[in-house]
């Protein structure tokens, strides 16, 4: 009889500790939980809907940190296109027979195609065809004929570069 004491105390003494080391577990998860969730509660149902509230609002600052991220490579991708127009302006002249063959690059300008046909004009040139874009950057080619045989390509040339940067000066002004 006290052989079957001992075993019953041996066992009651193992399932506590058993109990014990159960209960210290759930504390211990408990308290991480409670630590996740940034919350003070004790009860196991408001922490896991303080966890689960600080999940969502997680999610919503991730959404938003997403969306700006994208909003800033937008940015770049503008800034960087602008970039790429602003290079210095390119004029090409060719004389073919007694015309010009007039090719100009530059950046976008307000009045850009005005000034440079004022400028033809008053070298005595007459536009016979021309193209013109100006999506991002102002470009156009032009077949000229002049009034005045003795005018040389390097002249022209000279003249609309003159323009451009005259009015790339006025732009600076205002």
């Amino acid at each position: 009889m006290a052989n079957n004491t001992h075993r019953i105390r041996k066992k009651l003494a193992n399932n506590t500790h058993r109990i014990r080391k159960r209960f210290a577990l759930r504390r211990r998860k408990l308290q991480i939980l409670q630590i996740l969730a940034n919350s003070k509660s004790v009860r196991k149902s408001s922490l896991v809907s303080d966890y689960l509230t600080n999940i969502c609002k997680l999610k919503l600052k991730l959404e938003a940190i997403r969306r700006e991220y994208s909003n800033l490579i937008a940015v770049k991708k503008r800034c960087l296109l602008l970039l790429e127009n602003m290079r210095e302006p390119k004029v090409k002249v060719q004389k073919i027979g007694d015309k010009f063959e007039v090719k100009v690059e530059c950046e976008r300008r307000e009045d850009g195609l005005v000034s440079i046909l004022e400028v033809l004009e008053e070298m005595g040139l007459d536009v016979l065809q021309a193209t013109v874009s100006c999506d991002h950057f102002f470009s156009m080619e032009a077949l000229v004929v002049a009034q005045d045989q003795a005018l040389e390509a390097s002249d022209v040339a000279q003249a609309i570069l003159k323009a451009i940067e005259k009015q790339v000066g006025e732009d600076l002004v205002t």
